[in-house]
């Protein structure tokens, strides 16, 4: 015990800004992220995952010892610790044995956000010339956020963020290929472009897809003005993409309706690593969905759309597990700002046969008592990709 707390002491005195619990056996959380907020008062927001959801909890500096003490005592064997000077990793063996690693490092660029207010730490920094936030108006021509579109600007940094989490162990120097279906003219393409070659120093291909021959040659144009080399825009539509390399990484943002479901097909057909989709407009099972024990949900026409809407994103989020991808339905933005609030990550991982068929199942389950058959799990089902079930 000695060990540990000199080694947690060694960490606390680096004044760290984010720290991460992990390997854990049994535990109820698999991972337990802390990031240093606020500017004027300080405290730590403490963010609990498990296999689907994410619980927030906030510490005063005061108590982040004691919680750093019951991690350790709930079993959490590494510990890593990033400050402004350098990265430590705490490794404790089955055995007790404590091992400390450290490695300076510059790593305030990559700090987590700060506070709830204009002072937050954000990925893409105000005061910072970015071509396709100015072009978007977000930004003014010297880098300042127009106070009109703060809003668009916390949401564009927020689907950075959940980016910037999920490629967090992307092997140093590994080249990324990047798909974005439906690009249209969002700017979001460019700025995530930005992201990974300028901040992130990934060496990336990024390709845009989109039906409308004006988008794609003005999206071309807007490329080489940036001088975005490895970013390029093609006419089609998802079905018929191909591409004779890995494709890594799927994003797909406000496809309507079914166009989701086959974006999402098609990135588990090419065995994509990463998919981010925001699902927009889920009309699919309003049109089909029934229940004579659960009617209350169906009754009212406002609460059937939204029922309709969660329960096939909900079922979305299970056949990307049955899959073999660990999903997470996130908030992508507040509901005050949008409805359209859901987003869903997917990270391909090794899922064991029994949570990939228990995900199956639950979707099963929903199907029959709903009386729906949604798209992707037909196009699935067709292709083979589900596991077999038992039921």
């Amino acid at each position: 015990m000695e060990q540990i707390s000199s080694a947690l002491q060694e960490i606390l005195a680096s004044n760290p800004y984010k720290l991460v619990a992990s390997n854990a056996k049994n535990a109820q959380y698999h991972k337990i992220v802390i990031q240093q907020k606020g500017t004027d008062s300080l405290y730590y927001q403490m963010e609990k995952y498990t296999e689907k959801q994410v619980f927030h909890e906030n510490l005063t500096a005061d108590q982040l010892k004691d919680t750093l003490d019951s991690l350790v005592e709930l079993g959490y064997r590494q510990l890593n610790s990033y400050s402004d000077t350098q990265q430590m990793e705490v490794k404790i063996s089955k055995k007790g044995k404590v091992l400390l690693n450290r490695r300076k490092q510059e790593n305030s660029s990559l700090r987590a956000p700060a506070a709830h207010n204009k002072e937050k730490n954000y990925i893409l920094k105000e005061g910072t010339v970015i071509p396709p936030l100015v072009d978007l108006g977000i930004f003014t021509p010297d880098g300042r956020v127009v106070k009109s579109r703060y809003d668009k600007y916390r949401q564009i940094n927020r689907f950075i963020e959940i980016i910037d989490d999920a490629i967090s162990t992307v092997e140093d120097g590994k080249e990324l290929t990047i798909v974005d279906f439906g690009c249209g003219k969002s700017y979001l393409t460019f700025i995530l472009y930005y992201y990974f070659v300028q901040l992130r120093h990934l060496p990336v291909t990024m390709i845009g897809l989109d039906l409308k021959e004006d988008v794609i040659r003005h999206c071309n144009e807007v490329a080489k003005k940036y001088g975005y080399e490895k970013l390029s825009f093609r006419l089609g539509d998802i079905n018929g993409f191909r591409y004779d390399k890995t494709i890594d990484m799927v994003i797909t943002l406000h496809a309507c309706d079914t166009a989701t479901d086959f974006a999402l097909y098609n990135a588990i057909q090419w065995n994509a690593q990463m998919i981010f989709s925001v699902p927009c407009c889920q009309h699919e099972l309003n049109g089909q969905i029934h229940t004579d024990s659960l009617s209350v949900l169906t009754r009212y026409g406002i609460i059937k759309e939204r029922v309709s809407a969660l329960l096939t994103d909900s079922i979305r989020g299970n056949m990307l597990e049955a899959c073999g991808y660990k999903t997470q339905l996130l908030e992508f933005v507040d509901f005050t700002h949008s409805p359209k609030n859901i987003l869903i990550r997917a990270v391909r991982s090794s899922i064991s046969q029994k949570k990939k068929q228990a995900a199956l199942e639950e979707v099963l389950r929903a199907m029959e008592e709903f009386s729906v058959t949604p798209t992707l799990y037909r196009l699935l089902e067709e292709a083979d990709r589900l596991p077999k079930s038992n039921t």
